[in-house]
């Protein structure tokens, strides 16, 4: 019998692909079966008797979960959550970022000295799009700081901002390089990613030092601070598959043992568990990376860059254009 048992992964954006799994599936006919999502029809990229790869389709702008339907097959009707739009109009290039209250900081970085007129946006939790700073050039990478301000780095100008409340820029830490990735210590102190091959370390007086070197990154650094201290940094090259690289507090680099396909944005949820965006077309979407085990597909979605988790487990994954948010799992 023709039956349909699960599906991976459970998340997924439009246009990301997913895996049906079953057994019997009719694949030997003259058209593959028909695959749904909700009330649209799915595009199949593969098909076996037991697996079909199907993209999610555009017009599910209700988030949250969808029935997945073929045609001919039995088994209980599995689900697939879908994340809608939050904001659109971006240009995100790493990740945004959440505050204590849930607001999510999201950029429009622009082109190599791009003057825009919104640097960066403030989306409210109930989806409201506000202007929080301009005049920052080539907004990059954004961190929090123990107090709640936001910090922003310009890659054009490897000069890191400090911003208050109202969204007004100051210079806090400059000559950074092509400032790419930036994460917060206990202490205070910020990492800061010049993707030219250094890892900065920048004291509460905005002086920096050489903190770790690693291998130029093709697109940008991104970092993100493990439980215990250790920092964690992907940076796409030419290679194939790319490593994620760990930095202890005294500076020493090693790398995890899983490999990626143009690793993106990175961050720890709630329980400090790893994910990391992978953008190699094809297979891009978000991955789980348990503390010494394998990789897992989190969430399904082309073209992703950055990944942030809020104070309750919720997520926001973004797209170069596009900001997607998902409640607690």
């Amino acid at each position: 019998m023709a039956v349909l048992t699960a599906i991976e992964p459970h998340r997924a954006i439009e246009g990301g692909r997913i895996t049906l799994r079953g057994a019997g599936i009719p694949v030997d006919g003259a058209l593959l079966p028909e695959v749904r999502i909700g009330d649209h029809r799915a595009r199949v990229v593969y098909a076996s008797s037991r697996e079909l790869g199907v993209i999610v389709p555009a017009g599910l702008t209700t988030a949250g979960r969808h029935p997945v339907r073929v045609a001919g097959l039995a088994g209980e009707t599995p689900f697939v959550e879908i994340a809608a739009p939050l904001a659109t109009g971006l240009h995100q290039v790493d990740n945004p970022v959440f505050d204590q209250e849930g607001n999510l900081y999201v950029t429009y970085s622009g082109t190599r000295g791009q003057q825009v007129p919104v640097s960066i946006f403030r989306v409210r939790p109930n989806g409201t799009r506000e202007t929080f700073a301009s005049g920052i050039v080539n907004p990059t990478s954004m961190a929090i700081d123990a107090a709640g301000r936001l910090f922003v780095s310009s890659r054009f100008e490897g000069t890191v901002y400090r911003l208050d409340d109202e969204g007004k820029a100051e210079p806090f830490a400059s000559d950074l390089g092509v400032a790419c990735g930036l994460a917060f210590a206990a202490d205070g102190s910020l990492f800061v990613g010049d993707r030219s091959g250094t890892i900065f370390k920048v004291d509460r007086d905005g002086h920096a030092a050489p903190f770790a070197t690693l291998p130029a990154s093709v697109a940008a650094f991104h970092l993100a601070l493990g439980p215990d201290g250790s920092l964690f940094v992907t940076g796409p090259t030419l290679a194939p598959y790319d490593h994620v690289y760990r930095i202890s507090a005294a500076g020493e680099v090693t790398v995890l043992p899983q490999v990626f396909g143009r690793p993106q944005g990175v961050a720890f949820d709630t329980g400090g568990t790893l994910f990391v965006v992978e953008a190699l077309a094809g297979v891009s979407g978000l991955y789980r990376v348990p503390d010494g085990g394998t990789s897992e597909l989190a969430l399904a979605g082309p073209g992703l860059v950055g990944v942030a988790f809020d104070r309750s487990g919720g997520l926001a994954v973004c797209s170069n254009d596009t900001a997607y948010r998902l409640p607690a799992s």
